[in-house]
């Protein structure tokens, strides 16, 4: 299974997010091991390093980034994708990106906690525990 993981996922890490971190490291720890597998939007890059940069610090979310393009892939994005998004039928502009940047490398879902803003997506999103009972055994 090939995954986009959303920024709130990656976001529950680096925060240290108490409620959310179980099962969002668990998806982590399986695209680690899934080489190849794992993908995040370009975009989300960007709003990983603002928002943990603003609250644990800069170099905390540099370092973070870092740590997960070491394992996660980046699908290429273009003026293509960006007008993709704009017609796709989501009402959030940023979760359209992420459909686009999903459309773009190919992948099975879009794991995120924000599952009713992909009701309407045409790449299926699912909760990290669901994704996580999916893929292990």
């Amino acid at each position: 299974m090939r995954a986009l993981i959303d920024c709130d996922v990656l976001l529950d890490v680096a925060l240290e997010r108490s409620a959310f971190l179980t099962d969002s490291v668990g998806v982590l720890g399986w695209a680690e091991l899934h080489t190849g597998a794992g993908w995040v939007a370009w975009h989300s890059l960007a709003n990983i390093h603002y928002i943990a940069g603003r609250l644990r610090g800069s170099r905390v979310a540099r370092d973070f980034l870092g740590e997960i393009l070491a394992f996660l892939e980046v699908p290429a994005v273009d003026q293509v994708a960006a007008r993709q998004a704009l017609a796709l039928p989501l009402a959030d502009y940023e979760d359209a990106l992420q459909v686009a940047a999903a459309l773009g490398a190919s992948v099975d879902v879009i794991v995120t906690r924000n599952l009713a803003d992909y009701r309407r997506s045409p790449v299926p999103a699912l909760a990290p525990a669901e994704f996580l009972k999916r893929v292990r055994p």
